[in-house]
Order: C-alpha cells, then sequence, then structure tokens
C-alpha cells in the first residue's frame, strides 16, 4: 500500500499549476506549455507537462488595472499514475491549490496569492486521462511608469483521491510541493508599461568554464533584452581527476528566482540568480552521483556585454561566478562538491539577434 500511495502521489501532485502568459493583445488567448518537478519519498522526482490557456489585459498607462480571465490548467495524467488510483480504489480526484507569483512594476514589488480549484475528474481503470483547474488572478493596479514584470515562485497542492461511493481512500488527502524545471524562463510577463523601449530575444553560443574542475563545456539558450530571462540548454563536460581518472558531469543552469538588470548604453548587464543541476556525474563511466545533485544556493553571476556588442545585432556577453557547495549528490557529495565548488568559474557567450 505504501508502494501504491507513493506511485499515486507522483502523477497527481502537479495536477494544478497555476501560471500567467506572455503578453499579447487585449483578452486574446493563450496557450502555454511548462515542465515541473516533484520530489516523492521512494520513488523520487518526478516530472509532469501542464498547458496553461488563459487570457489577460495589460494597462496602457500607470494607474490602469492588470486582469487575468479563463484562466484554465490541464494535466494529462499517465497510465502508471492511474494504475497507482485503482490500487488504492480511487474512481475520482479533486483538490485546491495555494501558489504565490511577484508583481515587480517599478518600485513596486508585490506578492499575488492564485488559487486554484480542482474540478471533480472520474479515474479510469487504465489509460491516461486529463484532470482541469480553474481559478483568477485578482485585479491589480499597476502605479509606475516602466518595466513590470509577472514571475513564477513556488506552489502546493492539495489534492483528495475518493472512492465510487465517496468515502476517502488510504491516501485520505495529502499535500506536495514542486518546482519549475530547471532552463525556463520564471518571468512569464515583461512589459514596458507607458515607455516605448524596444526588446530584443538572442541566440546563445558560448562555452563555461569550471575552474576547480579544470573543464570547459558549451553553451546554448536564449537570453532576452529588457526581460533579462535566460534559458540555457543543459551540457555536459568531460574531465579528469588526478590528471588521469576519466569523468563527465551533466549540467543544468536554469533560473533561480526574479531576473534583474540594466540597459548600459547599446549594451546591458544581467544579474542573473541561477540554479545548477548536476543530474548525472560519472567515473570511469560509472555513474556517482544521485540524480538530485545540485549546488546548495543559487549562482549569482552579473553578465556583462562586451566591446563591439550592439542591442540591436548581439555580440560578446560574459561574466564569472562562484559554484557553492553540493548537495543531494549521495554518498559522494562532500568529495564532488571539493572537485567542482569554489569561485573564477565563467560564461563566455556569443548572443546573436533573432
Amino acid at each position: 500500500m505504501r508502494k501504491a500511495r507513493s506511485l499515486l502521489a507522483a502523477g497527481l501532485a502537479c495536477l494544478v499549476l497555476p501560471f500567467a502568459v506572455p503578453p499579447a493583445d487585449a483578452s486574446t488567448p493563450i496557450d502555454k506549455k511548462l515542465g515541473f518537478t516533484c520530489p516523492f519519498p521512494l520513488i523520487g522526482r518526478q516530472q509532469l507537462d501542464v498547458e496553461v490557456k488563459a487570457s489577460f489585459e495589460v494597462p496602457s498607462a500607470p494607474g490602469g488595472t492588470f486582469t487575468t480571465a479563463d484562466l484554465t490548467v490541464a494535466v494529462t495524467v499517465p497510465d502508471k499514475s492511474t494504475r497507482g488510483l485503482a490500487l488504492v480504489g480511487a474512481a475520482s480526484i479533486e483538490g485546491t491549490a495555494s501558489a504565490g507569483v511577484t508583481l515587480a512594476n517599478g518600485s513596486l514589488t508585490l506578492p499575488l496569492a492564485l488559487p486554484l480549484t480542482v474540478a471533480k475528474t472520474v479515474v479510469p481503470q487504465s489509460g491516461a486521462f486529463t484532470t482541469r483547474a480553474t481559478g483568477s488572478v485578482p485585479p491589480v493596479r499597476l502605479p509606475n511608469a516602466g518595466k513590470t514584470t509577472l514571475t513564477i515562485g513556488d506552489f502546493s497542492t492539495r489534492l483528495t483521491p475518493k472512492k465510487a461511493d465517496g468515502s476517502f481512500t488510504g491516501l485520505s488527502s495529502f499535500t506536495s510541493d514542486c518546482t519549475l524545471d530547471p532552463g525556463q524562463d520564471p518571468v512569464l510577463l515583461s512589459f514596458d508599461l507607458g515607455g516605448t523601449q524596444p526588446s530584443y530575444e538572442y541566440g546563445v553560443t558560448g562555452t563555461t568554464t569550471l575552474k576547480a574542475l579544470g573543464a570547459t563545456a558549451p553553451v546554448t539558450g536564449s537570453l532576452g533584452v529588457p526581460a533579462f530571462g535566460t534559458a540555457f540548454d543543459r551540457t555536459r563536460a568531460e574531465f579528469k581527476v588526478f590528471g588521469f581518472v576519466p569523468g563527465t558531469a551533466e549540467l543544468r543552469f536554469g533560473p533561480d528566482g526574479p531576473q534583474t538588470g540594466e540597459l548600459t548604453g547599446d549594451g546591458f548587464v544581467a544579474h542573473a540568480k541561477l540554479a545548477l543541476a548536476l543530474p548525472q556525474v560519472t567515473l570511469f563511466g560509472l555513474p556517482v552521483a544521485d540524480a538530485g545533485c545540485r549546488a546548495s544556493a543559487p549562482i549569482a553571476v552579473d553578465l556583462k556585454s562586451g566591446s563591439g556588442f550592439a542591442l540591436a545585432s548581439g555580440g560578446p556577453v560574459g561574466g564569472e561566478f562562484t559554484i557553492p557547495a553540493l548537495t543531494g549528490c549521495g554518498a559522494f557529495t562532500e568529495y564532488l562538491s571539493s572537485l567542482v565548488q569554489g569561485p573564477g568559474n565563467a560564461f563566455a557567450l556569443t548572443l546573436t539577434a533573432r
């Protein structure tokens, strides 16, 4: 029964995810997909894809009201979780979620609570099924001109599977916390209220150098200005311990909290805060790290445009950073941390306007 409970929780805990969406014309439908991961006992971290549909209106001048409407979240529950529900006799699921986003408007930083309700959904005996939740963001008056962003934060779901007669299963009601997968920009909405400042999107190529490891890894992805949102693809570093023991490390740099920055003439400085995950590390081709291996704190790095950079076309961008101690790597956490942590690491990137 304990195994069945864990299997079921993995499939259900992400059934409700609140989102805002990128800017669009007033009352324009938006359809967006993002990935979230939830940690669970026994079966570890589980990932679910979520489809969000909504429309919103952005004020044209300071003092106007920002509104979101028709927010619907749909999650397809995989067959593995459906079978887990069957093991505990669940015939339906329902529940609620409590989540937060941060709305930043000039000097104003406003946390918003986003309640959602999971509609009662019939659970089949096998196969995938879809559950839907609805909710809304309360109207907010935006008093300031300038950059305005909406950034997703943590959320918690509370779900209740029930038997056909309406009674509780052995799971009763349960709560689970989930996080946005690395490599996805947490800034869900960014616009210049009352201004005409253009925005720029760049493709990213280049390298990251890990000083303590003595390794360099390729970097690809995207970066937006003036939203300053980074989205780096996963990459892989090859290294040698003691000069002869071959090893590899998978690296995933992803946003960790709001990303800020400022324009500097025809360039910029982006004050990035990044999470670093190392879900696979090998020595002699053998895995030596658990999947949850990661830096124990956000990595702060100022990505500065260099000589020859132009906002309209792109150019060189770089920045140095310090890697904190690792955590969650398993039995070799302390040793792996000694190989990776420390200052003097760097990004050397080239941005190309899209």
